[in-house]
């Protein structure tokens, strides 16, 4: 199976007045193409910061990072912006969408500036929401605001779907749902999905479970008995 992600001594530190933080200390771990990959650790273990820098949106202190065999701690600001575009959906907690516009157009909107998009009709089928095609933000549920999001993020065509806590905004049940739906969509496109949470329940679902504390990694597990979504409990 190919390496599609590899984190090389990764330093990341902050600087806060006179103070230094280190946020990361020598991270080292690889991702497989198709891998769905749990990153847990408390709030401040620094799993966002992994994911950050791995979606382009911040800069190592010091390491590389090698995502389809490129360095992208070494692309300037304009690299950057064409991977986090063509290579990288994001998934976060609070959906961020755009609230002057609807579903279809939320995801039209993503796809558009990617060269290889899907259909976003087809995606917005997929995640069931074929008959919210035109409801805007404001007219959906937490839950269905969430699939909105992971169709757009999928809808790009991604090497990578990142998901920072897709579940922390919804309710047991729907939270159930939508990592169901995160499993189908590494199933059926063989995305590389790379979910971070604090839920240690959710890590079952993963083939590969990154466990972090204090900005280090602590153990990194295969998974060889995976759970369904539905058969989680928390």
């Amino acid at each position: 199976m190919k390496t599609i992600i590899e984190f090389k001594d990764v330093c990341k530190q902050y600087t806060m007045g006179e103070v230094k933080i280190d946020a990361l200390k020598d991270i080292n771990f690889t991702i497989d193409e198709g891998e769905l990959v749990i990153i847990l650790g408390a709030s401040g273990a620094g799993k966002t910061t992994v994911l950050n820098l791995l979606g382009g949106m911040d800069k190592v202190s010091g390491g590389s990072i090698i995502v389809d065999g490129e360095d992208i701690t070494k692309f300037n600001d304009t690299r950057l912006t064409d991977y986090r575009r063509e290579k990288v959906g994001f998934v976060f907690q609070f959906y961020n969408l755009i609230t002057n516009l609807n579903a279809l157009e939320n995801v039209e909107f993503a796809a558009d500036v990617c060269k290889n998009h899907l259909d976003p009709r087809e995606i917005l089928s997929k995640v069931d929401l074929s008959e919210r095609l035109y409801n805007f933000p404001s007219q959906l549920s937490g839950g269905e605001q969430q699939r909105v999001a992971i169709a757009r993020a999928v809808a790009k065509n991604p090497l990578l779907l990142l998901c920072d806590e897709p579940t922390g905004a919804l309710d047991y049940n729907t939270g159930k749902q939508v990592i169901q739906l995160l499993c189908d969509i590494n199933e059926q496109y063989g995305k590389t999905v790379v979910i971070i949470t604090h839920n240690a329940a959710i890590a079952d679902i993963g083939d590969k479970i990154i466990r972090m504390k204090s900005g280090q990694i602590r153990s990194v597990t295969l998974n060889q008995s995976k759970k369904r979504a539905e058969e989680l409990e928390w």
